[in-house]
């Protein structure tokens, strides 16, 4: 018996094999939606909507503790380094990671996963501790979000932003300091004077970054609603199985120059280059092969205040999913 299942996600490379229909999980009739991270999120965490979703990694470890929801498998469908993600106003005389000391920092929300790659990498590579900054949330582009998960870590200062304001309004008129954002600020994108990368040459600190300490950061995983996983449990490992067929059909195609599935001229060239730093496998799935970032990842959530106790990585994954039989 086939069994009907809904899948929240964005239609990434490595996943578009599983919205066309050219991966089908095995036992399932799976119906694609095709949303934005946030939207999929938002509904995911608050309504339970799904029965199998991409969701924030901080987002799903928060909720561990929180009535376990959700069980994840061990699918990254969006992995991101973030020193890209630190912008200041030109005015505010940041020029060093160790000028944040002391300011006032926007964030869409506390809890984001990008955030807390951020701080942790700040605070253990760069001397800036996650309470030596203020911390003020809301919504990037538009006034108005609100908080997923609201957490008040004891020590650390967390305020909205007014009402009809914006996180990159106020980076641009200099009422905060500095943004960590997992989006491009669209001033940024425009050339506004007022804002600039941390970075200005992110992609050099990034690859540096890389190369100390081997860590390319995860960002969303994926999460079967518990109900679903509960009364089906095969569930974990076809769908597990499925995202993986789904990648191998997306990395074979990285290097083709027949005809490009990017419209970035060199990007065979930029997949060549990717492969020599960070190794063939550089998007890997699976607890083992992504042990150290993980590690790292729910280590930074304890220290933050996030995370209730300091999880395994094990521990966030359906076993099913995990494991494997050998002939």
């Amino acid at each position: 018996m086939t069994r009907r299942l809904s899948l929240a996600c964005w239609d990434y490379d490595r996943t578009l094999p599983l919205a066309d229909g050219r991966v089908r999980p095995e036992g399932v009739e799976l119906t694609y939606l095709d949303l934005p991270v946030e939207e999929t999120f938002f509904r995911m965490a608050r309504h339970r909507e799904f029965d199998v979703a991409e969701m924030s990694l901080s987002t799903y470890v928060l909720s561990m503790s929180d009535g376990a929801p959700f069980v994840a498998i061990p699918v990254f469908p969006s992995r991101a380094f973030r020193h890209n993600g630190v912008y200041v106003h030109a005015g505010a005389g940041i020029d060093t990671p160790a000028d944040l000391r002391g300011r006032v920092v926007g964030v869409p929300e506390y809890q984001v996963t990008a955030a807390v790659w951020i701080r942790g990498i700040l605070a253990e590579h760069h001397g800036v501790p996650v309470d030596g900054v203020s911390y003020r949330t809301g919504g990037l582009r538009r006034p108005g979000r609100r908080e997923k998960v609201a957490v008040r870590p004891p020590g650390v200062e967390i305020l909205p932003i007014e009402d009809d304001a914006t996180l990159e309004g106020l980076l641009v008129s200099g009422e905060i300091d500095a943004l960590y954002t997992p989006r491009t600020p669209e001033p940024f994108l425009a050339g506004h004077p007022a804002v600039r990368r941390l970075w200005p040459d992110a992609r050099a600190e990034e690859e540096s970054y890389f190369s100390r300490t081997g860590i390319f950061p995860i960002m969303h995983t994926v999460v079967i609603r518990r109900d679903v996983y509960e009364n089906d449990r095969w569930i974990a490992s076809s769908m597990f199985k499925a995202f993986a067929d789904a990648k191998a059909i997306a990395d074979a195609r990285l290097e083709e120059t027949a005809a490009s599935a990017s419209m970035l001229p060199w990007a065979y060239d930029d997949a060549r280059a990717t492969r020599r730093l960070m190794g063939q496998d550089f998007w890997s799935y699976g607890v083992a092969a992504n042990e150290t970032p993980l590690r790292t990842f729910l280590r930074y959530s304890h220290e933050q205040g996030l995370a209730a106790r300091l999880y395994e990585p094990g521990d966030l994954f359906a076993p099913e999913s995990s494991e494997a039989f050998v002939i």
